[in-house]
This record gives C-alpha cells, structure tokens and sequence, in this order.
C-alpha cells in the first residue's frame, strides 16, 4: 500500500468533487457508483495512462506544485525561446516515453516484493486461527451446582471425575453425583453434587444413624420416607442440617386402647411413654396403681394398657423353727435301739409379709422380712450298737410273729391309746426297764422287742398275755 501511494499518491491528494470530470468517469466506469475506494480509482487512472500514453502528474503535485510548475513552463519556453528553440519535439517525445517505462517498472516489482513481505505473517495468522479454533472446541461451558449452589464455569475436563478434580470437589461414599462420576461432558450440562450427611435417628423409641442428602429437616424425612403428619420432631421442619449432621427424634402418631376401671378408652397419641399416654386417656394413678406394661415403656401401635388398681398391707406372722436331731452310738445298746438323751425343741421367728390386691383380687403374700425370736435347741439321741443274742433257751420255738399280730398288728411303733403301752408285744415301761430295756419299747427295733419278750415268758410264761398269750402256742 505504501507503494501505491507513492506510486498515485492517492491519499496525498485532496478529494475530487463528485462533479470532476475524473469523478464523472469513475462513476461512469462502475455503473453510476459516486464512491470507490482510492486504490480502485488509482489503479483504473493508471490503466487509462497507460493505455493513452504519457501518465498523468500526481494529484500531490498538481496540488502542491502546480503555480510552480506553470511558472516552470512560462520560464522554460521564454528560456527555449531565447536559445532559438534547442530542442527538437522528437527528444521532448523520447524523454516522456523513458519516464512512463521506469514507473511501469517501479510499479510491476513493488506487489511482488510486498507479497514476500505478507506471506510469513499470512502462515503465522492461519495457524493461530487454527489453534484457536482446536483451543475453543475442547473449552466447556458447565453448570456445576455443589450443594445447591450453582455457578457456571469453563473447563477443558472430559468427564464428570475430571471436573470434579479440576474444580477441587471431593466425594465420599455417601455423596451423590448426578451424572454419575465417569459420565462424559458436553458443553451445557448440568453437574449436581449433594453431600451426605449423618442423622442420629430415634424413630418410636428406636435408635439408629442414616445418611441423607437432603439439606433440612423436612427434607430428610420425606428422603428417608418418615411419616411426620401429626408427628412429634425434636427439631423444626425448615432447621436446616449441616454437614455434621444432627440427632433427631421422631415420635409418629399411634393408637392405643386403655382399659381402666372397667372402661376401654382408645386414644391417637405420638407419647414418649406409657404413662404419658395414660394421662392422655384422662386416667390418673394413685399410689401403687401399675399397668400391664411398664410405664416407662414405649407405647407402640394397636397396643392394649390394662391399668391395675393395687392395694397393699403388711402382716406379721410368729413361725416355729424346727429343732435339730443329733444320733451318737451307744455300745450298750442292741442294734436298732435308740435312746432319746436330750428331748429338743423348736424355735421360734417372727416374719413380716406385703399382702397385695390387683382389682380387688388378692394376691399370695410375699415375705419381706424375718426376725428370729428363739433359737432352737437340738435334740440327742443314742442309737444302739450291740448285736443280738441268737436265741433265749425255752421260748425259740414259740409263735411271736403270732403274739405280735395280736396285740400291735405287728407294728413295732404301736401305742395304745392311753399311752401306757408301746411296742410290738406292748410292754409298760416298767417291766420293759426291768428286762433290761432302755428308754421306751416302742422306740427299741423289733428283735430287742422279741428279745426281751421271750425273757419275759420264760420268767412268767404267757400270763403277761392274757388274751393273746395262747396264740404263742399255735
């Protein structure tokens, strides 16, 4: 372009008026267009010069030297005139013909040398024209949002897990990521992180920790499908949950029938305990009333609570306290004696018993407390170890089994019924003591009762029998 301008002078020169004869021609030339630019309208002057000869002065010099040039030619032709006209029109011709052929050349080397110039830059422009281009297909528009806040951000990551990274956003086990991490990114998506958090759950009284993504407390619920209508909350609906989680209690409206004082009274109620839900029912408990479930208990759905009107007492009761028997062997005495040393006796304890009535229905008295009053005292006893003699002369071969069942039944333990007679043969205790007897007969075994039986007889016969004596001979 500086060529051309130096070449036309183009934009050295003053505008022409639309009225020229140069701006008819232009306009004439392009269909009756008023306005081309100045290099068009250089380019079409220089084909006319070239085409009708000698080339037109520059429109700088018609300007800028044009009274100089006019004077120049006064002076010059007064001069040519003075020297008798020098110069011959043929040399004037030649001069005029080498002039157009040096600025034809000028002007055919000058859009070459420019276009060496623009090609390196040409190369450099097309090459970063293409880079851009490669640059702007990778770059992404996405909205990330992270925990319900949204922004929208460029990255040239190709995955929801290069995002992520790229954006520092980390995930745990219990986050959500929509779309999932891995899923393939397009410019204008939409990339949602929702983080976990933990809620220490009481549900109807039982414990247990979840996760949720939901960021209130309203939300949680209906994530973890608690129903809350009429509902009992430890913490407001709208109280938001942050991302160290909260401890929340839940108590869901139930029903529970309450059976009480012969009425059956059926409530809803989200109670925390039995007893709230009995004071719910209008029922009041007096002193030790109780329910059929404990009190403190949980009160769950579809459950029945019988009430139990209770009344108690106290009763104190004297109980005897059984004596000890101790047995020590006695040599002189035949195997199966026993001889009572010390007689015992029992002692004595006062014990104190809750008497309790459920619905006017008693109850076994429990024992609450006991005091001894008198020990007891032990009973001694001497058991016999000496062994029997085989036989006594004359009475061996007689039937005492017969004797026996006579007058005891054959009961070594028999008494009769005024006491004064005991044992298989029913000895009184004096004759028994003077056969050598110890103690009572009826507590002697039944051979020393035979023993000292056939003693008897063979000091006075059968006449101690007087009824049954005769069947010792049958």
């Amino acid at each position: 372009m500086h060529g051309v301008r130096e070449m036309y002078g183009v934009h050295d020169a003053e505008t022409m008026a639309y009225g020229t004869a140069f701006g008819a021609a232009s306009g004439a030339a392009y269909g009756g267009d008023t306005y081309r630019p100045a290099y068009e309208a250089a380019a079409q002057a220089a084909a006319q010069a070239q085409a009708s000869g000698p080339a037109l002065p520059r429109q700088g010099e018609h300007g800028a030297q044009g009274e100089r040039g006019a004077q120049g030619e006064r002076g010059a032709q007064g001069e040519r005139g003075a020297q008798g006209e020098a110069r011959e029109p043929g040399a004037r011709a030649m001069t005029g013909r080498r002039s157009a052929r040096r600025r034809k050349a000028r002007y055919s080397r000058r859009p070459e040398s420019a276009v060496r110039r623009l090609l390196p830059q040409a190369l450099v422009v097309a090459f970063l024209a293409g880079g851009t281009t490669a640059f702007l297909a990778k770059d992404k528009a996405i909205e990330l949002t992270v925990d319900g806040r949204p922004r929208t951000l460029h990255t040239f990551a190709d995955d929801v897990t290069g995002l992520l990274r790229e954006e520092g956003v980390p995930v745990g086990a219990h986050d959500v990521v929509a779309p999932a991490p891995g899923t393939a990114l397009a410019s204008g998506d939409e990339v949602a992180v929702h983080y976990g958090r933990p809620v220490r759950l009481t549900l109807d009284g039982e414990p247990r920790e979840v996760w949720t993504t939901a960021r209130t407390v309203d939300g949680a619920l209906q994530q973890l499908g608690v129903r809350a209508e009429g509902a009992y909350l430890s913490a407001s609906r709208s109280q938001r949950i942050g991302r160290a989680g909260l401890a929340l209690d839940v108590r869901t409206e139930r029903t529970v029938t309450i059976l009480a004082d012969g009425r059956t009274r059926t409530i809803r109620t989200n109670a925390a305990t039995v007893r709230d839900a009995v004071e719910e029912a209008g029922i009041t408990l007096h002193g030790l009333d109780a329910t059929s479930v404990p009190l403190s208990g949980f009160p769950r759905d579809g459950q029945t609570v019988t009430v139990l009107r209770v009344t108690g007492s106290r009763e104190v009761r004297e109980e005897t306290i059984p004596f000890e028997v101790r047995r020590t062997a006695d040599p002189t005495l035949f195997k199966g004696t026993e001889v009572v040393e010390r007689a015992g006796r029992p002692g004595l304890r006062r014990v104190t018993y809750y008497l309790r009535s459920v619905n006017g229905v008693r109850q076994k008295p429990r024992r609450e407390t006991s005091e001894v009053v008198r020990e007891p005292r032990a009973q001694l006893v001497q058991v016999g170890t000496k062994p029997h003699p085989d036989s006594v002369t004359g009475a061996d071969g007689l039937n005492w089994r017969g004797l026996a069942a006579c007058e005891s039944g054959g009961r070594p333990h028999a008494v009769d019924a005024s006491g004064t007679y005991g044992g298989l043969y029913q000895f009184d205790t004096h004759t028994w003591h003077s056969l050598g007897g110890s103690g009572r007969p009826q507590d002697a075994s039944a051979d020393e009762q035979t023993f000292r039986a056939k003693k008897l007889y063979v000091s006075r016969g059968s006449t101690p029998w007087p009824h049954c004596g005769a069947r010792l001979h049958r």
